[in-house]
């Protein structure tokens, strides 16, 4: 494995590790203590250019399934987001703000409803099941709190739809974004979703372990004539796209509404939330920050390891936490939070570069505005 990273039982595999190593993985992340591919023979760019074109297999098990089942399931899920799930219907899936008791960002996981009383939270990368499983116990609720076996395999870019239609049947096209449907994988019952993380479109399926290798395969073999290549998310795509990602752009230490997530807050509802009143606080102070994307120049092809201040007329108003060259912007983009004061489309910015120089740009919205 050429990832560097020591291996041990800390950091868990997936049901697809073996098959992404054989094709050449050649670098990892660790999400929810589990792999998640970076990185294949092909670079972010031309990776890029393949995902808007073609079709792409990811392995996203490390997009953990928290389970919720029992009668106080919903209360529970309720309990921890400012959105009102009250209107959820069975196949519906949710993309749901997990906030504290003081109205910040504990997660951001899509919340996928399979009955009345049972729920799926697909997490990113914080210890939602232990969270969970606090306030249900310190609240007596009537409510079961696990790690589902359930492995996220994600089919993104334009021809997805093809290759699960391909297999699985034509119904399959008719399924709309953020629904779901089930599928039958050699006599297993498999949830498929019109979801994923890109902007390309896309499907993806929550498979048993035990399914989780002959499914893969069964994709891959399938999606040869189409072009199909192992992928990962691309960061060009989230970026352009404006995709959040919890850890990178938005921590413990933002609320959802300066990350943009305002139209997932149902701040006027009569909803039992944990950190609903600490939320409406915020909103009437006002908001002293807002994500934003920034296009820039930057003699540089790094990427954005590290925050990079941004200022404006020699005032740091904020910071980009992830940035990559934009090929079909012949620039850098950028995702961060600035100071709301800043955070206007058009503003000029500087961004300081890690070598000392400075990248000059604006402020843009999200998602980016394309260029085709």
């Amino acid at each position: 494995m050429a990832d560097g990273l020591q291996m041990s039982r800390r950091i868990r595999r997936t049901p697809y590790t073996d098959r992404v190593e054989a094709l050449g993985v050649r670098g990892f992340s660790v999400v929810n203590h589990t792999l998640l591919p970076k990185a294949f023979q092909h670079s972010v760019e031309d990776d890029y250019w393949h995902l808007r074109t073609n079709v792409q297999l990811w392995d996203v098990g490390c997009q953990r399934q928290i389970e919720l089942r029992g009668p106080d399931a919903a209360k529970l899920i309720q309990w921890m987001t400012p959105r009102d799930i009250g209107s959820a219907h069975v196949g519906d899936c949710v993309y749901t703000p997990l906030i504290d008791r003081d109205g910040y960002l504990f997660n951001d996981p899509i919340l996928i409803k399979l009955a009345a009383d049972h729920f799926w939270l697909s997490i990113a990368d914080s210890d939602v099941e232990l969270y969970a499983l606090g306030l249900a116990t310190g609240a007596g609720l009537d409510v079961s709190v696990r790690e589902a076996d359930i492995w996220p395999l994600a089919v993104q870019g334009p021809l997805a739809e093809d290759l699960i239609a391909g297999l699985f049947g034509e119904s399959l096209r008719s399924v709309r974004y953020f629904k779901t449907a089930w599928i039958d994988v050699e006599g297993t019952p498999c949830l498929i979703a019109r979801s994923g993380y890109s902007g390309q479109g896309g499907f993806e399926l929550y498979a048993e372990a035990a399914i989780g290798p002959r499914l893969w395969d069964t994709l891959w073999a399938a999606g040869q004539h189409l072009g199909i290549r192992p992928g990962c998310p691309n960061l060009i795509d989230r970026i352009e796209t404006g995709l959040l990602s919890f850890g990178n752009e938005m921590t413990r230490a933002n609320h959802p509404l300066e990350c943009g997530l305002a139209r997932w807050c149902d701040l006027d509802a009569d909803i039992n939330c944990l950190g609903l009143d600490a939320l409406r606080r915020i909103a009437k102070e006002g908001s002293r920050n807002r994500m934003c994307g920034v296009a820039f120049s930057a003699p540089t092809d790094r990427v954005c390891a590290q925050p990079w201040p941004v200022s404006v007329d020699g005032e740091r108003v904020g910071q980009l936490t992830s940035a990559i060259h934009s090929p079909r912007r012949h620039a850098h983009v950028g995702l961060g939070i600035l100071a709301t004061h800043a955070a206007t489309i058009g503003q000029t910015v500087s961004v300081q570069l890690p070598d000392g120089t400075e990248g000059r740009g604006t402020v843009q919205p999200l998602p980016f505005p394309d260029t085709d």
